[in-house]
Order: C-alpha cells, then sequence, then structure tokens
C-alpha cells in the first residue's frame, strides 16, 4: 500500500512531457449500503473500520491533493442498515423531503452516481421519492420502461455528459467533458420481482456500455467514467450476466471504471491472478479501475493522465496513462481507525441516527439463552432455527382455509451474519436478556418478503444440495487437517431445511456450482434425508417458506425461478420474526440438530470464526477449540 502511494504521488507530481497534458482525479464510493455513520446499530456501538462519516474525510483530502476532481457513487447506497429501514418503512419520506444518504451526496458535491441492485429493494417509488432529491445525475442506462407509450425507453437517466472547468498543467483553463454511464445487474428483475414485473426491464450490461460508449465520444465526451454495479467477472460472460466488469474494460473508449456489488477490493491482493487485471497500477486491460470495498471501508482514487491531441475543433482529450489505488479508512490487522469522522455528517443525518437509535433500541421480547451465529454454518444453529420457526408460524397463518393447507409445510433459512468479507464482527451475538429491534434486524438484516413455494420431495433434495456447495470437499485419505467452508459460497445462500432431518457427506463433490449448473450427476453429499422419520419420497409435494430473493431465482438454486410460488405475503421476513418474538415473549432458542456433518474418521474440520465464539463452546460439544488468532478471530475443529 506505502509503495503504491509513492507511485501515485510521483504520478502526480511528474512535470507533463507535453505542452497540453492535464491531470483528472476520479473520486468515487461505492456499496454504502445507508452505513452513513460509523456506527454498527446491530450491536449498538461506535465501529473504526466502516461508515461515510470516515470515508467523507478520505474524500475531502483526495480532493485537496488534485487540481480537477470528480466525485461519483457506484450504487447501493439506499438499503443496507436500520436507518435506510427506518427511512424507507418506520418513518417514510415525506413528500419534498430529502434522503439522508441523498442528502450527504449533495452536501460533498458529487458529480453523478449510478443505481444499484439494492436500490429496487424498497420499490420503485420509494425509489424515485428518493432520487427527487439528488442534486446530481443518477444513472441506470440498462434499466427501460417495460409498458405504456415509453416502452423501453430509460427508465433513469441512462448517462450523462457533464462539463466542467478543469486547468491544465501549464495552467491554462478548458472545459473539459465527462461521459458518465450507469449500469445495473439484470437480475434484479429476479431478485425483486415483485416490485419490478411489468414496470420494467433490464437489459444486457455489456451491450447497454458498447452501445452507450460511441454516443457519448459521438456528443463530444473527452473522458468516459463507467459506474459499474457489477463484479469483476469472467472474460467471457454469457448474456445477461450479473458480474461483468473485466469485459467492460475491453469496451473500447472506456477510460475509467468503478466498480462494486460484489464488495471486494480492486486493486488488492484477492485479484493478483485475475485475467486482465494489474494490481500494481490498479488496472484492468490497461483501464484504470478500483472497487473500494463496501459500507464505506474504502475510497476509491483513480488519476488520469490526459493529452490534448488534435487541432482547432477537432481537439480532443485523450488519456495517455492512468493508475488506481482504494485507501481505506482503517487498519484492520490493528483494528485502528486511519482517519476522523468528518463532523458534517454528524450534522447532516444527526436526527435520522437518533430516531433509528431510537427504533433499535425498543425491547420486544426477551430470550433465556444466548442467541449467536458463530456457528452457524457447521451444526444446526438456533439462530437460524428461531427464523425458521418465525417463518412457518406467520405461513401457517396465511395458507389456514386454502387449498394447500393439507400439504407438508418445510421451512428454509439461512445464516446472514457469518464472518467472510464483513470480518471478525460479521456476526449476531445477542446475549441472554432483552431483545430489541435491533436484535431482531441483526437476525435478519434483509428487507426479503415471506414467500413459499410449492414442490417435490425431489427438487426439495436438490435446494439443499445447493446449499452443501458451502463446504469444501474433503479427502479422507488426506491432511489430518483441512478446511471446511468453501470461502466462495457466501453464507446468505447456506440454506437449511426445518421439517426434515439429514446429513452432509462432505467427501463427496459439489454436486452444483455456484451458477446452478450441475458439474457432478453422480455425486450425493445430502445423505439420510428423512421426513417424519421416513425416507423423504422424492414424488411428494411440500411447500417451502422462504423470501422472495429465493423463491424468485436468487443464487440460482435448480427449480427456484419464481414458476413455483404459492405465497406472496405482504409482509417481510423480518416482520413475521418481530411477530413470532412478540407471541412468545421469552423465548428459549435451541437447535434440533436436524442436519449434522457426516464425521470423516481420521480428518479434523477446520474453520474460522470469531474468537468470541470461544465463551459459547459449551453449547456445541462437536466443536472444539484449536487456538485464538489474536485478531478477533480462532481457529475451530470438529474433531473426527
Amino acid at each position: 500500500m506505502r509503495a503504491l502511494a509513492l507511485l501515485i504521488a510521483a504520478f502526480l507530481a511528474a512535470p507533463s512531457v507535453h505542452a497540453q497534458a492535464l491531470k483528472l482525479r476520479v473520486i468515487g464510493t461505492t456499496d454504502l449500503h445507508v452505513h452513513l455513520m460509523s456506527w454498527d446499530y446491530y450491536q449498538d456501538r461506535a465501529v473504526v473500520d466502516y461508515g461515510f462519516a470516515r470515508t467523507a474525510t478520505l474524500i475531502e483530502a483526495a480532493r485537496a491533493e488534485a487540481r480537477n476532481s470528480l466525485l461519483v457513487d457506484n450504487g447501493d447506497l439506499l438499503q443496507g442498515s436500520p436507518l435506510g429501514d427506518v427511512v424507507a418503512r418506520v418513518k417514510p419520506l415525506a413528500t419534498g423531503q430529502v434522503h439522508p444518504a441523498i442528502a450527504l451526496l449533495n452536501r460533498f458535491g458529487y458529480d453523478a452516481a449510478a443505481l444499484g441492485n439494492h436500490e429496487f429493494n424498497y420499490g420503485l417509488d420509494f425509489l424515485r421519492r428518493s432520487l427527487a432529491g439528488a442534486r446530481f445525475p443518477v444513472l441506470a442506462a440498462n434499466v427501460v420502461e417495460a409498458a405504456g407509450p415509453r416502452r423501453g425507453q430509460p427508465a433513469f437517466q441512462p448517462h450523462a455528459l457533464l462539463e466542467r472547468r478543469v486547468v491544465d498543467e501549464s495552467g491554462t483553463a478548458h472545459t473539459l467533458k465527462i461521459g458518465v454511464v450507469g449500469v445495473v445487474p439484470p437480475q434484479i428483475m429476479l431478485w425483486d420481482r415483485q416490485h419490478l414485473s411489468g414496470r420494467v426491464e433490464v437489459l444486457d450490461i455489456l451491450d447497454t456500455v458498447r452501445r452507450t460508449v460511441p454516443r457519448l465520444r459521438a456528443e463530444g465526451a473527452d473522458v468516459v467514467v463507467v459506474l459499474s454495479h457489477s463484479g469483476y467477472g469472467s472474460e467471457a460472460p454469457a448474456p445477461m450476466s450479473e458480474n461483468v466488469t473485466a469485459t467492460i474494460a475491453r469496451v473500447p473508449g472506456v477510460d475509467a471504471i468503478v466498480f462494486g456489488h460484489s464488495h471486494g477490493e480492486f486493486p488488492g491482493p484477492a485479484f493478483a491472478r485475475s485475467p486482465g487485471a494489474d494490481v500494481a497500477r490498479g488496472t484492468i486491460h490497461g483501464v484504470p479501475a478500483a472497487m473500494p470495498g463496501f459500507w464505506g471501508s474504502h475510497l476509491a482514487v483513480i488519476d488520469l493522465l490526459l493529452e490534448r491531441q488534435g487541432d482547432g475543433t477537432a481537439a480532443r482529450w485523450v488519456r495517455r496513462d492512468g493508475r488506481a489505488e482504494i485507501r481505506p479508512v482503517a487498519d484492520r490487522a490493528a483494528r485502528r481507525a486511519l482517519v476522523e469522522p468528518h463532523a458534517a455528517v454528524a450534522e447532516t443525518v444527526r436526527a435520522d441516527h437518533e430516531s433509528t437509535l431510537a427504533w433499535v433500541r425498543a425491547e420486544v421480547a426477551r430470550t433465556a439463552d444466548p442467541i449467536h451465529s458463530f456457528f452457524a454454518q457447521v451444526a444446526d444453529d438456533p439462530s437460524v432455527q428461531l427464523v425458521s420457526q418465525a417463518q412457518l408460524a406467520y405461513a401457517r397463518r396465511l395458507l389456514a382455509g386454502t387449498p394447500h393447507e393439507r400439504l407438508p409445510l418445510l421451512s428454509a433459512a439461512a445464516p446472514f451474519k457469518s464472518g467472510g468479507r464483513g470480518g471478525p464482527g460479521n456476526y449476531t451475538d445477542i446475549p441472554a436478556g432483552p431483545v430489541a429491534v435491533r436484535n431482531v434486524a441483526d437476525l435478519y438484516i434483509y428487507p426479503n418478503t415471506v414467500q413459499v413455494v410449492k414442490l417435490t420431495g425431489a427438487q426439495v433434495r436438490e435446494w439443499l444440495e445447493m446449499s452443501a456447495q458451502a463446504f469444501n470437499r474433503i479427502d479422507p485419505a488426506g491432511p489430518p487437517e483441512q478446511a471446511l467452508l468453501n470461502p466462495g459460497f457466501p453464507s446468505y445462500n447456506f440454506d437449511t431445511i426445518d421439517g426434515l432431518s439429514y446429513r452432509i457427506d462432505v467427501t463427496q463433490p459439489a454436486r452444483y456450482d455456484r451458477s446452478g449448473r450441475l458439474v457432478a450427476p453422480e455425486a450425493r453429499r445430502i445423505v439420510d434425508l428423512r421426513h417424519e422419520g421416513r425416507p423423504l419420497d422424492d414424488q411428494a409435494e411440500f411447500l417451502v417458506v422462504t423470501n422472495n430473493y429465493r423463491a424468485s431465482g436468487g443464487g440460482a438454486f435448480p427449480a427456484l425461478d419464481g414458476r413455483h410460488t404459492v405465497l406472496q405475503a405482504p409482509d417481510e421476513n423480518r416482520e413475521a420474526l418481530l411477530q413470532h418474538l412478540q407471541a412468545q415473549g421469552t423465548v428459549r432458542p435451541a437447535a434440533d440438530r436436524n442436519w449434522s456433518l457426516v464425521p470423516v474418521p481420521g480428518v479434523k474440520l477446520r474453520f474460522q470464526s470469531s474468537a468470541r465464539g470461544i465463551a459459547h463452546l459449551a453449547a456445541v460439544p462437536q466443536v472444539k477449540l484449536v487456538r485464538d488468532e489474536g485478531n478477533g478471530l480462532a481457529t475451530y475443529e470438529i474433531a473426527p
């Protein structure tokens, strides 16, 4: 990081080798998810490693270093924290009221922003009310109207041509035309089908960029910046792919990319072997690009060196060089802040922050025992089962008296906070005693709505096989200690299904890959699958309570594509959980151990989780401590 910073400084300070050279800095944020203050509303405490309050301090510093700069946001701004839920659901925006996240971007003078997939979670009406207060263009080039006289026309502003007064290296002022285009994953039509179906359609990202960049150039753009709410992706993505940024970098005429969605950090060591990536310079196929983490953990800084080419009216600025870096708000290893929060952020959102604190602190129930997710990926877990039980109770009420009432009812749930990129603090940890709204939001962090699907036993079996990708394949004849968890499989896709009993044989290869493609037809990780003590009948019909994301195809699970949904409830899963807790009064969370891992004789299955889990090992006898790593994490094992 220090070496890269020195390279950037040298780049900025280097004298021009051309009479007309211009330096432009693109500063970017992405995936803020309404983490405006440096505050963890779930644990109700200040934090040092995320929050726009600290990112804003980096923005101010990055601007001060450059003569000419552009400030952009890459989406997933309006959803993702309790503050976002309060603004959308608890104290909805009044007509003319500015969303606090938009107010902050206004205050810090953002030049443009893109929509992310989570912008659509609360519906189009809320989204449009929120965007009405923006004093900058908000872009989504590949979202078009689905009906009416404007069918096929942009549903939001697709791109912008910004004119900015800039100063070149000789001190001469110019007008620079900067084209900006924003794109969002087509999968929003699956993930938020209930909000978007029949109202908008989404086009392929790459096709859209390939059409838009030449248009911006024809309109006079000297520089084109793509705001790609899309992960790095492969070199040859299929049509309508979710993650395509690496291929966007190959589109002629693209000068810089701010990307995100997958919550990664580019340039960074995780991408050192990615095709086309130069993590030392921060480029993809030679195009400067940056993905600055999530929740305001980093700031993207892209520096472009432009050269004036041509004469007279035909003269244009052309990118001659460029590089990128991401600047962190904290030293994660030392768990130490690198910058202080910017005072203007607290001033701007103080009322919304205080309203959120009041809401999340309100008590709704009590728990007789601690509720945590430290071991939710390796053993049947009370925090996940509590959600499953709440979903079952809710669905039974809605299904009563319907033709579906006679079918056996199952419930699918996953651990949402289970470490991963969120680090050692990204776990649910509720002590015995009062359960507040913040704890409910901690157990179920997404604004999903309850849905019920009807499937055969065979389809339920494949659902579980897809979930079983969460584990690495273990070699019984291999080393005596082996890593259990697959780091590339997100915990929110590790569904366990209550109402069945089963075991998972991790010595088998995964039957499916992340895209839902059957890659090992002979493999079966799910064994001893039973319903009410009897082997599961593949021909029998079942109802499974889940959420709109999964029922509509989120995660690419077999058979889950929206066609099997029999109930679309009006309430969020989180609301179902809240109702369940209030009805119980006092809960006694306990796992029924309906699923487990098949032991692998001679092999210790190792994994990492928060060191705070050490205090709860007595409740999970199959898990043993190997060592405390001293960085907030600990290594554990499931003994043979």
